[in-house]
Parts: C-alpha cells; structure tokens; sequence
C-alpha cells in the first residue's frame, strides 16, 4: 500500500507566484534560461538553472552551479518572498493548456515505495543525470522539481478535488505559453486525512515524467539515512516531491522521430526493404489515425506504414508498442540504428512541436526522413510498468509541463 503525505510547502508570496514560476529544469538549455530570466530577479530558474547568474563558460555540473542555487533559494527565503507554510497541507494543482484540463494532487511520497517497486517506473535511467539531481538537491536541502505521477481514479478523491476547488484559489495566472496554472492548499484536517487514508488503499504509483527525479530523491533518502544515527523514518528526507495526476486527467503526446540519412540507400531500394515488414500507403496523414499505424515523411510526402500481421509479438506489452516495431523493423535492421539512445544520426522531436517540425526538419536537409507516431496509451504504459520492463526510449511526452518554483519540498 502506497504512502502518500502532506508536507509544509515552500511556496512563493501569492502575488509573486506568477513572476516566480518557471519551466522545468530540463526543457530549455542554459542560454534559453539566461534569456528567459534576463529581466526577472526572482525567476525560479535562478534555483533550478543557476548557471545563469555565473560565466556562461562555467562548467554547468561544477560545484560552483549547485552552490550558487542553494544560495539563491536561501536569499528568497530570507528576502521573503518564499513562505514555508506553518503546517502540512496537501495542494491541489491545476493547468488548463487549450481545451484541456487536468487537476493533480502535490504532495510526497516514499523513497522506500520507490525502492520496493509500489512507484512504478517504465523507463531506464542514467547515472550521470541522477548525479546531477541527486546534487542539486543536497546542496540545497530541498527538492524543487516535483515528479510526475500517475493512478487509476479514485472516486473519493475526486469528489474532495472537485469540492475544494469549487472555492477561490490561492494561486491563478496564466504562463508566457498560454498556460494557466491554478492552486488550492488542502488545509482542512479531515481532508488531509481522508487523502492519505485513500491513498493507502492503493497497490501502486506510476512515474510518468522525473524518473531521473525519482531515483535521485531515493538516493538521497539513502545518503541522509546513512549519515543520521537518529534516524527515525519519519524524516523529511524520506520523502520525495510529487504530483499525483488521476489517469483520466493525463494527456500523453507523440514522441516523433528523424534521421539524417538512409543509410546508404537510394529511397526506392529504401522503400523496397520496408516493405518487407509494412504495408505501405501513399498519400497518408501526417498524423496516424489510431495505434499500430506510423506516418513517414520522406522527399517530400507522407507515406502511412501498417505492421505486418507476424512482424511482432502483439501479446508482449513492450514490444507491440509502435515505437518498439520501428525500432526493431525498420530504423536497426534498415537504417542502422541500433542503439536510439546513443546514436547521433536520429533526433526526437515532442509531439507539442507538431508534424510541421519533422517536415521542417526534412526540408532543411539536415534529415532524410521522419516518422510521426501515434501516442503511447496509459493502458499500455501501465501494463509495461507493472510487467516490470521499460518502454522503448522516448516513448512519452506529457504535456502540459508542471511549472517549478510554485510548491517546493524542504528536507
């Protein structure tokens, strides 16, 4: 049974909230974040990208980088326009981005759930960028970038969502990306209750976005362990920072592909050797219409690519995923591709960049080809997850993105 729990929010003054919030540490690079926080003192991206208040030839992963973001959240901690909150509340968190709407629940879970295998992961990670996070968060003391979860709804809470959010919000703005984000902290001591009674009811959690978020907030949990002979359990440390979103809520995007060249093939020999696995339609959408179904763009058109009947396991969760029979039909066996994670010849562009960008990205002639998938399922990324595998690489793209800086976890 999962734990889930209240904490005391580092939060910034309402009337700041706006002006503080920032995008994800890991969505924009350094120069982007210098430019974006330019002529705002108090950008959140100063905590989670502070490279940008030191020499752009700074190494981003010396000691000088995570010491410069502890310094700056202590400064809004004593300049005040942080506040921890006096008690643990829960909070919940909506983002409305175009004609959608989805309302998560912040809180902290347990490292330990994580470690026995009740948080669910469906992706791999990497050391070098669990060092990072694992850093950033105890040089600072704090956990700033909230993991995305995911469950099956929950009826009871629902109904609590929709009776606290029927009040006024304490936070409600609408980001430079046209997205508004909207907070109601759960202050209420039965519904506190309620929540964490609710959710201990529940086999599991699963990751959707922060996996490298997730194994560094356990590694952590481990370190100060170690290094705490009073060690109790109950310790902040314990605990990392999330948002739970009801399945329901979640939207997931494509995860589009593009390769530079074909290998050494001439494109009739190329299309001769797909045929091989596809059934190959002329004049396809950019857009696949359902699973089992890729778009190809190349010389100038939109082919549609439909697996052939045996050319996959379709009982196996991971393999019959979409991306999984390119991979394995097409871009290693074709293309060469063998290793999508390490191979500098293909790029993944996020569905919230549309198909445009894979033909931009065509016609530039930087790339040969590109293939537009159809989104992954929660059905399938829950049944990858609880089989105990991984989904092929860049698989996922959740949108809307959750902002940094509103909600912040102290340990």
């Amino acid at each position: 049974m999962v734990v889930v729990r209240s904490f005391k929010g580092l939060r910034p003054k309402k009337e700041l909230a706006e002006k503080m919030a920032s995008p994800p540490y890991d969505v924009l690079d350094s120069e982007e974040a210098r430019e974006m926080a330019a002529s705002n003192s108090i950008s959140f991206l100063r905590v989670v990208k502070p490279e940008i208040d030191l020499p752009p030839e700074t190494d981003i992963y010396s000691d000088l980088v995570y010491e410069k973001g502890a310094e700056n959240l202590k400064n809004m901690i004593q300049e005040g326009t942080m506040i921890e909150d006096p008690e643990p509340y829960f909070y919940f968190y909506r983002q409305i981005m175009g004609q959608h709407s989805q309302f998560g629940l912040v809180a902290t879970v347990s490292a330990q759930d994580y470690e026995n295998g009740l948080i669910k992961k469906h992706e791999f990670t990497r050391p070098d960028k669990e060092a990072d996070r694992v850093r950033h968060i105890m040089t600072q003391s704090a956990q700033c970038g909230p993991v995305f979860l995911t469950y099956p709804d929950i009826k009871d809470i629902n109904c609590l969502q929709t009776d606290v959010c029927s009040g006024e919000p304490e936070v409600d703005f609408v980001s430079p990306d046209d997205i508004r984000h909207t907070l109601w902290p759960v202050t209420e001591p039965k519904h506190i209750a309620q929540i964490q009674n609710t959710f201990h009811q529940l086999d599991s959690l699963y990751v959707a976005d922060g996996h490298h978020r997730s194994a560094a907030g356990t590694i952590v949990a481990n370190k100060r362990k170690e290094s705490n002979p009073n060690h109790a359990g109950n310790e902040e440390y314990n605990y990392f920072l999330a948002v739970l979103f009801p399945k329901s809520h979640m939207k997931i995007m494509a995860y589009n592909r593009a390769v530079m060249d074909l290998s050494g093939l001439g494109t009739d020999e190329f299309m001769n050797l797909l045929a091989d696995k596809f059934t190959v339609i002329n004049d396809a959408s950019p857009e696949p219409e359902s699973l089992g179904k890729i778009s190809m763009y190349l010389d100038g058109q939109w082919y549609g690519l439909i697996p052939k009947p045996g050319s996959y396991p379709e009982s196996d969760p991971v393999k019959s995923i979409d991306a999984s029979i390119l991979q394995e039909n097409l871009l290693a066996p074709i293309l060469g591709i063998d290793d999508p994670r390490t191979n500098n010849r293909i790029k993944f562009v996020g569905g919230i960049r549309g198909t445009d960008e894979l033909e931009k990205l065509v016609k530039s002639g930087k790339f040969k080809v590109a293939f537009s998938m159809y989104p992954v399922s929660l059905d399938q990324l829950f049944a990858v997850a609880d089989s105990g595998n991984v989904m092929p690489p860049k698989c996922t793209w959740f949108e809307p993105k959750l902002r940094s800086g509103l909600f912040v976890h102290m340990i």
